[in-house]
Formats: C-alpha cells, structure tokens, sequence
C-alpha cells in the first residue's frame, strides 16, 4: 500500500499527532557568546564546555519538556566588536535565547542586538552595573553586581588592617566601574587611596606603574581588573622583589592568573569572587564537578563557566514551562515564576532588573602551592 494511502487512513481514524504539538516541540536553539578565541579564552571555553555537557545530559532525557536543546556558538573573542558581529549571526541562526558573555563591555556590545529581536540574554561574567540599568526587560544576569563586590571588597580590606592603597584599574567598563565603587567606600578615609590611574590592558611591561606606586610607600595595590593583567603586575612586582600585598577582583579568579604569574609571585595573592568549582557544595554541584572532571580531566577553570551553566539550567527550567519560547515569555516566567530554584552557585532568583539577588561574594587567598584558598 502507498504510504500516502496510510497516512489518508491514519488521517481519517484522527490517530495523527497534532500538527501543533510537533510545532509546540520543534527544537529550541541556545546560543552560547563566549570569548572562545582571544586573550580569556580559557573562559570561553570552559562556558561552552559546561553548557554543551548540561544539554547533552538534558537531551537525553527528553529535553525540556519534550523540547530538545540545540546549541550554537558564537565566538566574540572577548572584543565588543566581534562580539556584535557573533550576536547578529547567533540572531540569524534563530537563537530564542543567548548565554554569555564574559567581559561586561563585550556584553554591552551585544544587548541592543539581542533586544531588538526578542532574544533573551543571560549574562554570566558581566558585572557591570550599567548592564541592568537600561530597563532592558530581556536581560538577566547569573552573576552579582559590582556594587556588590565593590561592599564586599572595602568591607574585608578594613577587616585585613590595611589603610594606605593604590587602586589600579584598566579603563574596561567592569574595571573601572568596581575601581570608583571602591574608591567612593573609602571617602570615610578608613583607607586612604593614594594613586588612582589606569593600565593599558594588554601590554607585557607595568614596571613604569609599579615603580611610581612604589614611590608612594602604600601597604597594598587594588586592581580591579582581569586576569592576565593582574599576573603580570605580580610577576613584575616580584621581580622588583617588592613584596606589598595585592587584592583583585573576581575577574581575576582564574587558575591561569597562577600559570602566567607564577607560583612565587602569586603566593599571598587576595581576591574577591564568589567560590570557585572546587569550592561549590550541595550534591548537584558535587555530581557535576565529578562529571565535568571525568569529562575534560580538570574542573573549570572559574566559577564564570559554572555560571553560564546556572544559566542554562534556569532557561532550561524557562523552556519547559511556557508555551513558545520567545523572549517575551521566557523573561516572564524568569521574573515572575521562578520560585526556590538552587543553582550550582547557590539559591536564584531574579529581581525587576534581571540582576542576581543574594550575596555569593567570598574573599580567597592564594596559597604557596597556587591553589585558591577560601577564607572564612
């Protein structure tokens, strides 16, 4: 018999599946922006890593509420411009929904983008506060805030007994922004900032810098920028065999920071950040360390990608309770109807902004061997 002939019968019976159900469960594209090539791709990679293991495991076991989960990359190289050019071709790709990125200008660079064409973004490393003070309704953020840290950060460095700072920054959107939220925490002159200028990220040579901090005598050097910068200002302030105390940060929490400084010049090292993987406790998060390390042979290289992963958990979670996953009504249910959801990176929920409610900060030190030890 025809198969056409088949189908007329099925037809006739009303056994066929409802055209709308399989519409309804067409597959649902995520696109991941990640600075996969590029000065952070060590980031990059492990967001891509971390998300594409998490839909994996999701898929097979049905989706997201019968929908599966496909996953596009969008490489930015952790530049706004190519950020812009990665989000208009994840856009093209019929993206409902975008994880990423790392750096708050390069997600900056992408956010009109998406909001111009209904697709939610979830940002993982981008602390920025301007990012959640555009009344963007389609954006959400996984990670805190810089006021936040910008608290955190004054709050421990008083704790510590230091009162004299330079307080270094790179002119990024993040850096600068966390350097004047702690600049304006010490107009009480608990501590006193004696020097407040810029590096040029990038560049391989701070001597000239540390040299004219180290003529204004400060018991400690505050740089609130990223990783590969705050390796190098140590590594050469060793190698000034100057040994005043430095505090970064959260984006400076990167196993690489250890690998590009070395282990002698970032013993002693403090940073802030909420606990990296090794750090993160419940038995959810436990079981995901232990499958991404048998995965990859090592666990994330920082919380950010672990980060991205809460992301894809609660559009996931989004996913399989709306009807259409456009990003009107993923952002919906994101705002109004997440309720008690437990992350890798603790308790989430989102407040009218799309920022991270809750206080996930901790202060680490580095320790003689290069781990990143959580103080109490």
């Amino acid at each position: 018999m025809r198969i056409t002939a088949v189908l007329g019968m099925i037809l006739g019976l009303g056994l066929a599946v409802p055209q709308c159900f399989a519409a309804d469960r067409a597959p649902v594209r995520i696109g991941v922006m990640a600075p996969v090539t590029g000065e952070w791709a060590s980031e990059g990679q492990d967001m891509v890593n971390v998300v594409r293991l998490l839909a994996e495991e999701l898929n097979k076991n049905g989706g997201a509420g019968g929908r599966l989960i496909e996953i596009e990359v969008g490489d930015d190289g952790g530049d706004p411009k190519t950020a812009a050019l990665a989000a208009q071709r994840l856009v093209s790709a019929g993206v409902a929904a975008v994880i990423g990125t790392y750096g708050s200008a390069v997600t900056e660079a992408s956010q009109d983008i998406y909001a111009d064409d209904d697709v939610l973004q979830i940002g993982t490393g981008s602390t920025s506060i301007r990012l959640t003070e555009k009344g963007l309704p389609l954006f959400f953020r996984t990670c805190p805030r810089d006021d936040d840290q910008g608290r955190v950060m004054a709050r421990h460095i008083k704790a510590l007994g230091f009162k004299k700072a330079a307080l270094v920054h790179d002119n990024s959107s993040y850096a600068r922004g966390l350097a004047e939220e702690v600049r304006a925490l010490f107009d009480d002159q608990s501590v006193a900032v004696v020097f407040y200028d810029a590096i040029t990220p990038g560049d391989r040579d701070y001597s000239t810098t540390l040299t004219k901090i180290k003529t204004l005598n400060p018991d400690l050097i505050i740089f609130t920028g990223y990783y590969p910068e705050a390796a190098m200002l140590l590594r050469q302030k060793k190698e000034m065999a100057w040994e005043v105390p430095m505090i970064g940060g959260d984006a400076t929490n990167n196993l690489a920071l250890v690998d590009i400084a070395g282990r002698e010049s970032a013993k002693g090292y403090y940073f802030i950040s909420p606990p990296g993987p090794s750090d993160l406790t419940g038995e959810m998060s436990e079981a995901f360390m232990a499958e991404y390390q048998a995965r990859f042979k090592t666990l994330p290289s920082s919380v950010w990608a672990v980060m991205a992963g809460d992301a894809f958990k609660v559009l996931a979670l989004a996913i399989e309770n709306v009807d259409q996953p456009t990003g009107a009504n993923l952002a919906r249910y994101l705002h109004n109807d997440l309720k008690d959801f437990v992350g890798f990176t603790g308790p989430i929920a989102f407040n009218e902004k799309g920022d991270r409610e809750g206080d996930v900060y901790r202060l680490y030190q580095v320790d003689a061997e290069g781990r990143f030890v959580l103080i109490p």
